[in-house]
């Protein structure tokens, strides 16, 4: 039987990554930190908001998205947007993981 905090560890090893892929290819369309995160659940990639904004944050100062803020709605939101960076590294990101799940398809037999 597998060890539930084992299990829970290694599955974060593979979110966290992926999150950022995620995150990168739907700001491909300006959206905001809240309806983000609604995407992101309703997408299969569980997250929460004090994981989310860090990694937004992180994410802008890497020159990966960009924001703006909108305030013509009673309160103000930060939109955000991947980069034309952020898109080249989207791209790239998706074809590096498209050859790593043929290759595990591969090694599990199922070419």
């Amino acid at each position: 039987m597998l060890d539930d905090e084992l299990l829970s560890v290694h599955l974060q090893e593979i979110r966290r990554g992926t999150v950022v892929l995620a995150c990168l290819l739907i700001l491909k369309q300006p959206n905001y930190g809240y309806a983000l995160l609604d995407q992101l659940g309703r997408s299969g990639f569980a997250v929460d908001a004090n994981t989310l904004y860090p990694l937004l944050r992180r994410l802008e100062k890497q020159g990966l998205l960009t924001s703006d803020w909108n305030t013509e709605e009673s309160r103000p939101r930060k939109f955000y947007r991947t980069s034309d960076e952020g898109v080249t590294l989207a791209d790239t990101l998706t074809g590096a993981w498209d050859e790593l799940h043929t290759a595990f398809r591969t090694l599990k037999g199922e070419s």
